[in-house]
């Protein structure tokens, strides 16, 4: 029996997890963080996508995305499929580099989208990696704490910041006040 396909809803923002194969590194060193950056500039330029947040973790990466050409299966795949590549290239391995299909949830409403943000900016945190998300360099939450630095062309940082009133600079307040804070 087949597995059941996805659903995908243009519209809608989804959270995405991939995992390393047997929980094993994904990304060994430096190079292979700005690799898997590259990949994903590459499919945003040929299949347009929003990501709002990302965290990409040694052993496993969060997305928060939404896809409006193409099902996130079809960005998901690309994505991985070329990383994978890369990944077994590199360290002169075969086999499957993540453990499984990719997990996706669907965000449905506004507190939603903010609490996986920040689910996703405390990853780190949680891992006693750095003592603020924002110290950590592959998260997007650099990006929202930084306002004089360009986001990378994948990363649409106005779509978290609209849902808080005021100002820009109050808003991007506002939304780092709220990722600070423990779930």
């Amino acid at each position: 029996m087949g597995r059941a396909k996805r659903i995908w809803l243009p519209d809608y923002f989804f959270h995405v997890v991939c995992r390393g194969n047997r929980r094993d590194p994904l990304f060994y060193e430096e190079n292979d963080f700005h690799e898997f950056f590259y990949i994903l500039t590459e499919i945003y330029e040929k299949y347009p996508l929003q990501l709002v947040s990302y965290c990409l973790m040694t052993n496993h990466f969060h997305l928060q995305v939404r896809s409006t050409e193409e099902s996130i299966s079809k960005i998901m795949s690309l994505l991985n499929k070329r990383y994978a590549n890369y990944f077994n290239t590199k360290y002169g391995l075969t086999g499957h580099v993540f453990e499984k299909r990719f997990f996706s949830d669907i965000i449905s409403d506004p507190l939603g989208m903010l609490e996986v943000s920040r689910y996703i900016h405390q990853n780190p945190l949680k891992a006693k990696m750095v003592t603020s998300p924002e110290l950590y360099p592959y998260s997007s939450m650099y990006y929202y704490t930084n306002s004089d630095i360009d986001p990378p062309p994948f990363l649409d940082t106005t779509i978290l910041l609209n849902y808080f009133p005021e100002s820009l600079d109050e808003r991007r307040q506002r939304f780092i006040e709220y990722t600070m804070k423990a779930e």
